[in-house]
């Protein structure tokens, strides 16, 4: 998956904003990420909450939520679009790519071409939701990056050789991460259920392939061991954002405070006490109410 080059600067320039959505509040793990590689940067992030889970829709369906947020970001005049939600990357960032009038980034190659570089033993597992699953996308993508280290001398071939990509639908975890049960007895009795097949597997890499599931670090890092390595995107994700906003001189330069703006497709209230605890600092605040019958704020 390679991201889109920029087509119009029409409307944009250095100082706009980076458009940020996710299916929830998951995607704060990738924005979060974004504003400590990126501090001069101001984002737009919505969370389409009411909508919520995508990891149990349809593809097309996937596909029209991403296009309806991707449109409204634009309204926004975004110089950048990222997907900070692995069931959209998955199912419509080719859509989006092709259609969008600026570049888009997506979260999952930069997590697959980290697992297959951090690897000891060529087991590596993904967890994500059902759809994400469903549509071979990561899996394909961990094979991708691990033939490229391989060609470029960075992967010993006995690892390439033995390389076993398992994934496993967690459909719960999202949900749990909405409520706000980042560390509970009910979480932890979900993910051991989840996770034994990884661990029969000797899976020394896991890829946290919903960005929901840092939220659950914790949790899926005690279940796993402390010999298993959790793969959490965002780091490589903002990575990528930058490198992208340099090569199509959009990088943020100027000394402006940056602006940071939230819309929800739910409570703004809900949303709000939600992903608090996760941002700090008083953040997210302002939250717009955005009704997807119209994508008009209320």
């Amino acid at each position: 998956m390679t991201d889109k080059a920029i087509t119009s600067l029409t409307d944009i320039n250095s100082t706009s904003p980076i458009g940020i959505f996710d299916s929830g509040i998951g995607g704060m793990t990738v924005l979060k990420e974004i504003w400590n590689t990126l501090p001069g940067e101001s984002t737009v992030y919505f969370g389409d909450s009411g909508r919520q889970p995508y990891g149990s829709k349809s593809h097309d369906t996937i596909v029209k939520y991403s296009t309806e947020i991707m449109r409204f970001l634009e309204s926004k005049h975004v110089k950048m679009i990222v997907i900070a939600c692995n069931t959209a990357s998955s199912h419509a960032y080719d859509t989006l790519c092709r259609i969008s009038k600026v570049p888009v980034v997506e979260v999952i190659s930069p997590g697959a071409r980290q697992a297959a570089m951090r690897t000891r033993n060529g087991k590596i597992g993904i967890i994500a939701t059902r759809a994400t699953v469903s549509s071979g996308v990561y899996g394909g993508a961990v094979v991708e990056a691990a033939n490229q280290l391989m060609t470029a001398g960075k992967m010993d071939a006995d690892v390439l050789q033995n390389l076993e990509v398992r994934e496993v639908a967690c459909p719960l975890f999202a949900s749990l991460a909405e409520e706000g049960w980042w560390n509970t007895p009910v979480t932890r009795m979900v993910a051991e259920t989840y996770l034994q097949p990884l661990k029969d597997s000797c899976t020394d890499t896991l890829v946290l392939g919903c960005t929901h599931y840092p939220l659950l670090y914790d949790v899926i890092s005690d279940v796993m061991g402390k010999e298993t390595i959790l793969i959490d995107s965002g780091s490589s994700v903002a990575e990528r954002v930058r490198e992208v906003l340099i090569k199509d001189h959009l990088l943020n330069e100027a000394s402006a405070q940056p602006a940071y703006h939230f819309y929800t497709s739910d409570d703004p209230q809900m949303f709000e006490n939600m992903a608090a605890p996760f941002l700090g600092g008083g953040r997210p605040k302002g939250t717009c109410h955005i009704s997807t019958d119209s994508f008009r704020e209320e």
